[in-house]
């Protein structure tokens, strides 16, 4: 069976004792830090649990540590050095374009195209309905419930209104979805099989729509026993959908629906009951193969304006090549630019087979620039996306080799170890986002990280990316009240059994300091850890 566990935020630091009255949890108050870290992590529920910690100044004096040069899973605290080198190395303002193509060998005459036409992805993340720029929950304007939900396919249906605006009439060929510009490596080292089922793991390709993900939502019937209902965003047929097990329950017994689907299948099966009168269950369905979406997509919003394709959607990828052993290979240093970003991303290596994207004479019929980098990744990091987050790793190993995980990887490591200092002892990347069960980094590292780049120009354009207490994104929930609220500013990280938070926060002395707070091997399936990991970091902003 696949199925997904959401974590659980709670919202404040206490406990319910058995007759069900709430019990505060100890402070540990007047105590010096290192012993108050000590106290809350030998308590009876957490003491199991292996933790790291680390705490300096902004100049990189350390404050307290506690097994911060151990290996910790990182999480999503990975996001950290994946986004930071790629401000620094793509920079803030760069974008990227997604065309649609036409071969010069087979010209266009009277609106009729012999050959194929081309969607060429250009590792554009925010091809979707998503609102950018992202505003935390007090800035955005109320929505209209009655408004129409925003096209997840706006974007492809604006390229198509180009493409007809153009006098074309008829494509003899295929439409083709090109995500040539990466090596065709949707999942990298050890994600897990059962995450491919769900958004948060949706596949990686430079041709990403609506974030490589379909959302279902699931309706009961109107009366116990009949079949569920669901309604499918974007509203395509892709997947053949079997419910024939899912029925309608009683009512107050909760929604047991289970979501089955092979790895590479275009086959689900959701079986189980949802109450009678329960709300509709939405869930996030990972696409199994992006360009091949995209070209169906933009096959279908061709033709509803009037454009006769004889073809048929295809997707184009290119075969990744052996690189040898990542963990060699990953260790082995890039030539960086002196200074600043790069002045323009290089085309793909000459040693790989060239991508008819990259070709200088295809015909452009419509083409759509991105949002900026800074802008995706104030998404990315504030809402811990991790598909945008192995994008961002590609394009910069597009811009320093042949676009591979292990080339992205490559980067990221030149870069902190040779730029923000990091021993190269202190970690190893299988990826982007931190989803790698291989991935592993100890606390030193991530605070030399965040110490690095608070000396840095790009700084307050990349901290301004990272969640804030109690106001947004994955800390919205957590650190609500004063002190705290509005003071702490850090990536948070959950990974099966391992959680991280690591960043900034103000003191009550006034000053900032840098901190990383890593737990693995917690108990499965509880929070307690995250209550004591919030205690920590309280516990830091009373420090003097």
């Amino acid at each position: 069976m696949s199925f997904r566990f959401l974590p659980v935020l709670l919202l404040s630091v206490s406990i319910a004792s058995a007759s069900g009255q709430t019990q505060a949890l100890p402070t540990y108050d007047g105590l010096p830090l290192s012993e108050r870290v000590q106290r809350i992590t030998s308590e009876p529920n957490v003491v199991r649990a292996h933790w790291g910690v680390r705490v300096t100044k902004l100049d990189g004096t350390p404050v307290f540590t506690m097994n911060d040069v151990q290996l910790f899973q990182p999480a999503s605290n990975a996001k950290l050095f994946t986004t930071a080198t790629a401000i620094a190395l793509l920079g803030a303002d760069t974008t990227f374009e997604t065309r649609v193509i036409a071969n010069p060998l087979k010209p266009i005459h009277d609106g009729n195209l012999e050959g194929d036409l081309e969607l060429a992805g250009d590792g554009d993340p925010n091809l979707s309905g998503t609102t950018l720029p992202y505003l935390s929950p007090a800035q955005r304007p109320k929505v209209d419930p009655n408004a129409p939900p925003v096209d997840p396919l706006r974007y492809l249906a604006q390229l198509a209104d180009k493409v007809a605006a153009t006098g074309l009439k008829h494509v003899a060929g295929n439409i083709v979805g090109d995500d040539t510009l990466f090596p065709y490596e949707p999942y990298p080292e050890d994600w897990s099989i059962d995450d491919a089922v769900w958004g948060y793991g949706a596949p990686v390709s430079a041709l990403t729509i609506n974030d490589n993900l379909i959302n279902i939502k699931l309706k009961p019937g109107a009366k116990v026993g009949d079949p569920i209902t669901y309604e499918l965003s974007p509203a395509m047929p892709w997947y053949s959908i079997d419910t024939v097990d899912a029925k309608t329950g009683d009512a107050k017994s909760g929604s047991h629906l289970v979501i089955d689907r092979m790895p590479d299948s275009r086959n689900i099966r959701i079986y189980g009951s949802i109450a009678v009168d329960s709300a509709p269950d939405n869930e996030e369905l990972a696409m199994n193969d992006p360009a091949d979406y995209a070209a169906t997509a933009f096959k279908m919003l061709l033709e509803q304006r009037g454009i006769k394709v004889d073809g048929k959607p295809v997707s184009k990828h290119r075969l990744p090549q052996n690189e040898g052993s990542f963990t060699v290979e990953a260790r082995k240093p890039v030539t960086l630019p002196e200074a600043g970003v790069l002045a323009h991303r290089p085309a793909v290596s000459s040693e790989n087979v060239p991508s008819a994207s990259t070709n200088g004479s295809d015909v452009v019929l419509a083409s759509f620039a991105s949002q900026t980098v800074a802008t995706d990744m104030m998404l990315t990091n504030k809402i811990s996306q991790n598909l945008h987050a192995e994008i961002f790793l590609h394009q910069l190993g597009a811009a320093f080799g042949n676009g591979s995980t292990l080339s992205g990887a490559r980067v990221v490591r030149t870069f902190v170890t040779q730029r923000a200092g990091v021993d190269p002892e202190d970690f190893i990347f299988f990826d982007g986002s931190g989803l790698s069960g291989h991935d592993l980094v100890t606390p030193r590292a991530i605070t030399t990280l965040l110490q690095y780049a608070a000396t840095q120009p790009w700084f307050a354009a990349w901290k301004a990316t990272l969640p804030v207490g109690g106001e947004d994104g994955t800390l919205r929930a957590r650190f609500p009240g004063a002190p705290m609220k509005d003071h702490v500013f850090a990536k948070t990280g959950t990974l099966s059994e391992a959680r991280a938070l690591s960043g900034y926060i103000d003191c009550a002395s006034g000053q900032t300091l840098i901190f990383s707070v890593m737990v693995n091997a917690h108990t499965p399936r509880t929070s307690d850890d995250m209550k004591a990991m919030d205690r920590i970091v309280s516990a830091i902003a009373a420090t003097n």
